[in-house]
Order: C-alpha cells, then structure tokens, then sequence
C-alpha cells in the first residue's frame, strides 16, 4: 500500500507527497512536528502538516536566503538568524570566513531537536563554538536586546501560529534599530502566488523602513508553486549588487544570478512596487 500526504495550500490547490516512512512525531508546546521520509525529496521536516524543509532542495532556499544578504555587507561579523530551528541558515552563515558569532533564535526548543536527530545534514552547524542558541520568541528576543548585528536573517515558517508576528511592521521596525551601521535584513516573503498580500506588505514595510530595498527570487520545488521570494533590506548597499564573490562553493547561488534573481516579472513587480 502506498502513503501519500496531503499539503493543502487553498481551497484550490493541493500537493500530494509519496511518503516511504514515517519517523517521528510528536506535538510540541507550539505545534505538530512531523519527520518523514519523501520518495522524491527524502528526509523532510513538517510543522502543521506544511513542509518546511527537505534534504533533497534545502539547500536552494538556505543559500538565497543567508548569502543574498551577506554578500551585499563588506564584511559581515555577527549575524542573527530568526526562526530557522533547522539549522540551515546557520550552516550557510558559518561559511563566511568573516563571521564568527551567530545568534539563533528559535521558539520552539523541539524543532531543533528533531533536526539535530533526523536532518544532521542541515542541523550539522549547530554545535560549532560561533553559535549561541536562544530558545525564546523572535519578537521578544529583538525588541529586549541591545546588541546589534551585520546582517539579520528572518527565516520564519508560514505566518500563522508562532511566526505570525514576525512579518509585522513593529518587528521590522525593531530589527532595524538592531542593525550595525552597514547592516542588511532578509526576511522570506512567501509565494508570489498564494501569499500575494504577505509579499506586498513585507516588501511596502522594508521599503520604508530601508535606504535600499529589493525581492529576489528562487526556484523550490517542494514550496508552493515552487516559486519562492525573499525580501532584502539595506542600509547602505543596493541588495541587488553583491560586493564579493563566494570562495566557497555553492549549489544554486551565484554572483550572476544573485543579480538576476532581483529582475522580476511585472505581475511581481506590481505587487511589490511602492509606487503601485
């Protein structure tokens, strides 16, 4: 017999997986956190029945999301990573030679657990001496620091539950007093498709919040669609223009399609237009 998962995405769309195992489960203080095996994509997390990550295209998503903005900062230090229980974000950060402290936050302790376990691929960063990890909630965590940071990554899951005040105007406005003078912001903004009013409205916020603001792109097959957004903001450099070249090697960024990515179709950018 074959087991096949449903993730409802609307009214109208559904994606159907072919799952080979499940390996665990359990409902955490926060939500239902499920690990399984896919057929196409392997080892996957799940939160609410919505993929969050799988160790078959992860590493689409942690690239653009984490070296988009570092490489638009001269030389990144210190870096926050919010949400991102998985550990990629981490992982991909630590891959800058001039980074040596990151800060993870992430609510729930249990998802970094099940990482360390079942995705050490991905979670394999969390245990390098650069790392503090801070089980507490993103908002909070940022609006009682005094720290600041190079770059902050917003690595939030769906905005329901837990992440949902992690695309609001007053936590944007918070990240920004946290920014060290070149700083830079990349926050997730959803599908272009299904998530079309959380785009317009994260791209309006870091728009006015930003000297210099832009969404890229990316192709990921197990999202939505499978087309991805990310949000950029900076306080000194356009996020478009990387102002290094990896010395590292990468799977899906580039410096050529870091510029390309921000060339977006017209119905995206009507949706993300401050002048729409």
């Amino acid at each position: 017999m074959s087991i096949w998962f449903t993730e409802r995405q609307s009214d109208g769309y559904e994606v159907r997986w072919l799952v080979k195992r499940l390996l665990h489960q359990e409902r955490t203080a926060y939500q239902q956190l499920t690990v399984v095996e896919l057929a196409e994509f392997g080892r996957a997390l799940l939160l609410d029945d919505i993929v969050q990550t799988t160790v078959g295209d992860e590493y689409i998503y942690h690239e653009m999301i984490v070296h988009t903005p570092l490489f638009v900062h001269p030389a990144p230090r210190r870096v926050l990573v919010i949400g991102g229980g998985d550990g990629g974000a981490v992982r991909e950060a630590l891959r800058h030679p001039t980074v040596d402290a990151v800060d993870l936050v992430e609510i729930d302790e249990r998802v970094v657990a099940a990482a360390r376990v079942w995705l050490p691929e991905i979670a394999g960063s969390l245990d390098d001496r650069r790392v503090r990890l801070h089980y507490t909630d993103g908002f909070r965590f940022v609006a009682e620091t005094d720290q600041t940071w190079d770059a902050v990554i917003v690595d939030a899951s769906d905005p329901i539950g837990p992440a949902v005040g992690l695309f609001s105007r007053e936590f944007h406005q918070q990240v920004r007093q946290r920014l060290a003078p070149e700083g830079v912001i990349c926050t997730q903004s959803g599908s272009p498709f299904f998530n079309r009013e959380l785009l317009r409205q994260v791209a309006g916020t870091v728009a006015e919040l930003y000297p210099q603001s832009g969404t890229c792109l990316a192709c990921i097959p197990t999202y939505p669609s499978g087309l991805w957004s990310f949000t950029v903001g900076s306080l000194r450099g356009d996020p478009s223009q990387p102002r290094r070249r990896p010395d590292f090697t990468t799977r899906y960024y580039s410096s050529d399609y870091h510029r390309s990515s921000f060339t977006l179709p017209p119905f995206i950018t009507h949706l993300t237009s401050p002048t729409r």
